[in-house]
């Protein structure tokens, strides 16, 4: 048995001109499984893709046995986000086309997006094997666009698996799972580990699996710890305290007066036979805050859907939104224009080509890209939540190029900009640092009780949930419990 299985001496990555990563060392030994961890833009997501062979570099990657081309050729990253193509080759998805039955129809399913993949590194696995092992079998006939953030998952790593691979990498993994989901990947990841499997996770301190042997810690692009997950404990990054600095601007629209944002009277989502929501009683009375919980799969994202104007079976229920009747006349301008928004799912279908600058400013016209010329006011606007912020040097980066932590408060900023009675944010912290989230948290309270704005905030961590929260929806199963 070799000594060792990857060495990485002196790695260096400059990206844009700018050092990202600066003389990174560490030895994976044989069996040894890696946690990657660290604050938004310390690196993380470049370190994997330079181990893949996507970044030119200074410094070495070497493994006993084979080239450094030909071991990153069998480097497989499991990227955050996923993409996917239609059964016409094309990937340019909308985020509403999810909730249309017959747009999802034009997606591939499950088993379709498996055809291409036969088996696995020297047939250490096949497809049947990994589809009961991920507990996938019951989606293998739905359309991709409407899985959950945690079927989702657990369909990439499946794929990874079946290539001819040696080193898995799965850049955050836990992202967008309830605590069964996580429970259920970390068991996964352990039985991987115990057949073999040489994998590196990027995650947080608060989701590694039992089969971590060893950490690296990430900081401003340096390595501050190379050690056993015991070791995590003498890392205490500095704190990030939100000062109370003054809210830009507000956008004056003429709102009517309204008592209740939100009011839905037995409520019923059907595609075909598979119902999603059932006898869905609920009021949201204007300035309320509340918690919108539940497992992965049980109806949070079509519940929101409703209410943001982007489900086309609002129509066919009683729902009142800012005391109107969905289906009496209103325009969905006339709906987004009092909303701010921000999912997962916005994110995943956002324009690719908008920098920084034009993500904020879509905002003020809820468009998933910039496409009008914006007023003197309104630029000045856009420039003052960029400070806010903390933004202005990235203003003209285009959104996915940044780190996904940066990319996230650009969303959060894009919901916030026209100041809306009414904030709908779909887990706002996925992708924070434990610092930006307290950050995150406390801006959010604050913009709540500055502009009376109503909320419903959803998150699978409690400890995540903004002090201004004081009303709950559970949802299970499609049903209020």
């Amino acid at each position: 048995m070799a000594e060792y299985f990857m060495s990485v001496e002196n790695l260096t990555v400059h990206l844009a001109g700018s050092p990202v990563l600066q003389d990174i060392r560490f030895l994976i030994g044989p069996g040894e499984q890696w946690a990657v961890l660290g604050p938004s833009g310390s690196g993380k997501t470049v370190l994997a893709h330079t181990l893949a062979g996507k970044h030119f570099y200074r410094g070495s990657i070497s493994v006993p046995g084979e080239t450094t081309v030909s071991f990153q050729e069998k480097v497989f990253v499991v990227e955050q986000q996923h993409h996917f193509k239609d059964l016409k080759n094309q990937s340019d998805f909308y985020y509403q086309q999810r909730y249309n039955s017959f747009d999802a129809a034009g997606t591939i399913t499950v088993a379709e997006d498996l055809q291409a993949y036969r088996g696995g590194a020297a047939g250490t696995f096949h497809s049947g094997e990994l589809i009961d092992l991920f507990q996938i079998r019951g989606l293998v006939a739905e359309p991709l666009i409407q899985l959950s953030n945690g079927e989702n998952k657990r369909l990439q790593i499946v794929k990874a698996l079946l290539t001819d691979h040696r080193l898995l990498i799965l850049d955050q993994p836990f992202t967008g799972l309830d605590a069964a989901g996580r429970k259920q990947l970390s068991e996964i990841l352990d039985q991987l580990s115990q057949q073999g499997e040489q994998m590196i996770l990027i995650t947080s301190a608060r989701n590694i699996p039992s089969c971590i042997t060893h950490v690296l810690v990430l900081q401003d692009g340096r390595a501050v710890v190379t050690g056993p997950p015991a070791d995590i404990l003498k890392y205490e990054p500095g704190s990030i305290r939100e000062p109370d600095k003054k809210f830009p601007s507000a956008v004056s629209f003429t709102h009517p007066d309204f008592e209740y944002a939100v009011r839905m009277v037995d409520v019923n989502i059907r595609y075909e036979e598979k119902s999603i929501l059932r006898s869905i009683h609920w009021e949201v009375k204007k300035g309320s805050c509340w918690s919108l919980s539940g497992p992965n799969g049980a109806g949070k994202s079509t519940l929101l859907s409703l209410i943001t104007g982007d489900n086309p079976q609002a129509y066919a229920n009683e729902i009142y939104l800012f005391d109107r009747r969905r289906g009496t006349g209103e325009s969905i301008w006339e709906i987004k224009q009092k909303t701010g928004f921000l999912s997962p799912e916005l994110h995943l279908y956002f324009d690719r080509s908008a920098t920084a600058y034009q993500t904020l400013a879509s905002g003020i016209w809820d468009t998933i890209g910039l496409f009008r010329q914006l007023s003197d006011a309104q630029h000045e606007l856009v420039m003052e939540w960029l400070g806010f912020l903390d933004l202005v040097p990235y203003r003209n980066r285009l959104l996915n190029s940044l780190p996904a932590g940066i990319q996230r408060m650009l969303m959060l900023g894009r919901a916030m900009i026209k100041t809306p009675p009414l904030l709908v944010l779909d887990e706002p912290c996925q992708g924070l640092d434990p610092e930006h989230i307290c950050r995150v948290k406390n801006m959010i309270t604050r913009y709540c009780r500055h502009y009376q704005v109503t909320l419903i905030y959803v998150s699978h961590y409690t400890e995540e949930l903004p002090s201004c929260i004081r009303h709950f929806l559970r949802l299970e199963k499609g049903s209020v419990v």
